[in-house]
């Protein structure tokens, strides 16, 4: 990823959800000016959901999904359909499409996403060859209280309409305006101290640390960036103490020690805990550390798929953490990516790693999930200031 670009996580996630062959992939095409989806008169073409990162004028930069026709048929469709199903998961906005005036399947997928509060733009395509747009558009309007927007991806009629719709349907709570702004103000000192360890490819620093960095240099704030091993020398370079002192989780207790008492203390992956979850809920959650014994399972879930790393963070340092506190016999599951168990019943915690590789709108599927079926959430950084026993004195 270039330092130029948006990640993709921090993108409104668009998605298009319809039956096959009902224009979905020409609507991308159309809308964005560009040949980025494969179109085809055979239904089925798209299988598994395809993303595709754009700048859409007027929002700025989105993720459109592109997703299998929830009409897909035998074996392979319903594998296909499931994938379109996970695909609400990280949906900020669904444009959903109609192409008949039989509309099962269009309520059922249309119910499922308004209960998820996920705004619904409804589109009828292909204007220029359907004969029957008007029929189409009172069955909608009939059955299910929407008003469809009539459009024709081909001839480039109707699109402003569907731009101006997904502008009034961006969610207020898309992303937080700033990770760092409710710690520091223009002109603060921070220090970050950034472990540069197997996790950050050489050359390179992580994207929660990139993200941070130019939050800090857009709030005007004086950033100084140090390894673990030079932080005394850098207090000691300092005229004053920093007003805010970031670090990694996993050396959290070897800087609360050192730092200045009139310094505030937090770590990425605690900042990451608004910003793209529920740091409330995560704070909440870390109370069922004190309650675990070694009956219990806990699930670490890694938003990265990465091959298992000397000292990592979640496949190592946290289990070793959790058993020095409640006991070897301690169950400790690991998922990565998008692999997260519908199931959550036979654990009594979940811990997320920060998932800046994330959209919010998952992230928050996820506690949603987990509060459903009674089980307790927290992140990397939450568990680990809980178990140094430092969480009461971290910067939230």
């Amino acid at each position: 990823m270039s330092l130029t670009n948006t990640p993709g996580a921090n993108r409104l996630h668009i998605a298009l959800f319809g039956r096959r062959n009902s224009g979905k992939s020409s609507l991308i095409n159309a809308i964005t000016g560009q040949d980025i989806a494969l179109v085809s008169e055979i239904a089925g073409t798209t299988t598994d959901p395809v993303y595709k990162a754009m700048e859409l004028h007027p929002i700025g930069p989105v993720m459109f999904i592109d997703t299998a026709g929830f009409d897909d048929v035998g074996t392979l469709g319903e594998l296909r359909i499931e994938k379109t199903r996970k695909a609400i998961e990280k949906t900020d906005v669904a444009i959903v499409f109609f192409s008949g005036t039989e509309l099962s399947l269009e309520k059922e997928w249309t119910d499922e996403l308004k209960k998820r509060k996920i705004p619904v733009i409804p589109v009828i395509n292909k204007a220029d060859i359907l004969e029957n747009t008007d029929d189409i558009k009172k069955q909608v309007e009939d059955t299910l209280g929407l008003m469809p927007i009539i459009i024709s991806a081909k001839e480039k009629t109707g699109l402003d309409k569907v731009r101006e719709e997904l502008v009034r349907a961006v969610p207020e709570d898309f992303e937080v305006s700033s990770i760092t702004a409710h710690l520091v103000h223009e002109g603060d000192l921070v220090l970050l101290v950034m472990p540069q360890d197997i996790q950050a490819p050489k050359g390179r620093l992580i994207l929660p640390q990139v993200q941070v960095i130019r939050d800090l240099l857009d709030l005007k704030c004086m950033v100084m960036s140090v390894t673990t091993d030079k932080l005394d020398n850098a207090l000691k370079a300092m005229a004053k103490p920093p007003k805010l002192i970031i670090t990694d989780s996993q050396v959290f207790d070897k800087v609360y020690a050192k730092k200045p008492d009139e310094s505030l203390l937090t770590s990425f992956s605690v900042l990451f805990a608004e910003y793209k979850g529920d740091i409330s809920a995560y704070i909440k959650g870390a109370e069922a550390i004190d309650a675990l014994t070694e009956e219990s399972a806990v699930l670490i879930a890694e938003a990265c798929t990465h091959a298992p790393l000397s000292e990592d963070i979640g496949r190592v340092q946290l289990p070793r953490l959790l058993r020095q506190k409640v006991g070897e016999g301690l169950t400790v599951d690991i998922v990565s990516g998008a692999d997260f168990p519908k199931d959550l019943s036979k654990y009594s915690l979940v811990i997320q790693c920060g998932c800046c590789m994330f959209n919010r709108k998952y992230v928050l599927s996820r506690i949603e999930s987990a509060g459903a079926q009674n089980v307790s959430v927290c992140n990397y950084g939450i568990a680990i200031a809980k178990l140094r026993g430092i969480l009461e004195k971290v910067a939230l």
